[in-house]
């Protein structure tokens, strides 16, 4: 089968993307360009700008055009945000929100279309799995981003990635560490560490997180 992705937002998104692409090849799919014939199409969204509905309509439309009978995915942060809108997207088979996306095989079954949407969005309240990621830019491997924090702490009136990635958190420096190794190992020559806000990195003890 094939699979195509797209991404909508920031680096963080292209890094989870990429962790979930890792998880098709390694369950034997074929990674096709998005716009091209695929069985599964998953789309990666965002909630930061106002567009984020008319991108994520738009992207179903691409994705349907050339796969008519694609299993069409959509998370990430408008996803968590909005489940039910996108659910009224015609076309859209399933819908994760921020605690499920990585585990979207087990959501997604046999890939089968559904006359009804699913949506699997719980509160972002519950949400506290990390989710690790990293992505590279380019063909020449020379940068890769890698993940090291998610979610934020602070409450500002005009951000809603609180309510789209949950609190604050970070994964062990033993994990980053091992991943890097392993970036470095795939030919890459310069890592970017990469988040919501990585200036709040290790300050969440109680949550996993490493003190700097």
């Amino acid at each position: 089968m094939r699979v195509s992705f797209h991404t909508l937002g920031c680096k963080l998104n292209y890094a989870e993307t990429a962790a979930l692409e890792r998880q098709f090849v390694g369950r034997g799919f074929s990674v096709a360009n998005f716009g091209d014939p695929a069985e599964v199409c998953v789309i990666n969204t965002c909630t930061v700008t106002q567009r984020a509905e008319r991108d994520c309509r738009q992207m179903v439309r691409r994705a349907l055009r050339t796969s008519p009978q694609a299993f069409v995915v959509v998370l990430g942060c408008y996803a968590q945000l909005s489940p039910e809108a996108i659910a009224s997207i015609d076309g859209v088979d399933l819908v994760l929100g921020t605690g499920e996306k990585f585990n979207l095989f087990h959501y997604a079954g046999a890939f089968e279309k559904n006359d009804v949407p699913r949506i699997h969005a719980s509160s972002i309240v519950e949400t506290s799995d990390f989710g690790p990621a990293y992505s590279g830019e380019g063909s020449d491997r020379t940068r890769a981003f890698l993940k090291v924090q998610d979610g934020c702490d602070f409450t500002c009136s005009y951000c809603t990635i609180p309510l789209a990635r949950g609190k604050s958190r970070s994964q062990s420096i033993e994990a980053c560490v091992e991943q890097a190794r392993r970036i470095v190992a795939d030919g890459y020559k310069e890592i970017v560490l990469t988040g919501v806000n990585v200036g709040d990195l290790g300050r969440r003890p109680e949550q996993h997180c490493w003190n700097c």
